[in-house]
């Protein structure tokens, strides 16, 4: 027979509803918006991958290079995306060998190269976001709009919290 403390919830959610006594509002909050997160998140990958096979990192990195059209250097897409030099050389490699992005050297700095979509990459990322901003609605659609404007302002407060203890670090 299994006990507490050999059983396995479904998620960590799960578990903290089980014990609500044993953590703060606040943990339950984080671990509500992290299952929120993951789940659609899973399910924006399944889509990537089955409808277009494609990574979810690879379409962010299109994304940011749809947004500046005449390109980016690769420090400046690692920066962008909050990953190190050797994952994006690893994903413009791959997309490099797919054809949908190019590299060419700096017009400054023969060191540095520019990476920018090719015009196949912006008509294939374009079909993608289309059908992501589809697929995001379908997530959110039992949602009704009151519920989404309310959540916003919410939310909004929440990153400011999130990044003013990012910046200043936690009082202990």
């Amino acid at each position: 027979m299994m006990d507490d403390r050999t059983t396995i919830p479904l998620d960590a959610e799960t578990k903290v509803s089980e014990r609500p006594g044993d953590h703060k509002t606040e943990l339950r909050l984080w671990l509500r918006l992290l299952t929120c997160t993951t789940l659609i998140e899973n399910e924006v990958r399944r889509r990537l991958r089955d409808n277009f096979n494609i990574t979810l990192p690879r379409f962010d990195l299109l994304a940011q290079l749809d947004r500046t059209p005449n390109g980016m250097t690769l420090g400046e897409l690692s920066q962008r995306m909050m990953v190190s030099n050797g994952n994006i050389t690893g994903l413009v490699d791959r997309l490099v060998t797919d054809g949908l992005i190019k590299r060419q050297p700096s017009p400054t700095d023969r060191r540095v190269h520019i990476v920018c979509l090719t015009p196949e990459g912006r008509r294939f990322f374009r079909t993608m976001a289309r059908d992501n901003a589809n697929w995001v609605g379908d997530i959110f659609a039992g949602l009704a709009p009151a519920d989404i404007d309310a959540l916003m302002p919410l939310l909004a407060k929440t990153k400011a919290s999130a990044r003013k203890i990012a910046k200043n670090g936690a009082a202990t």
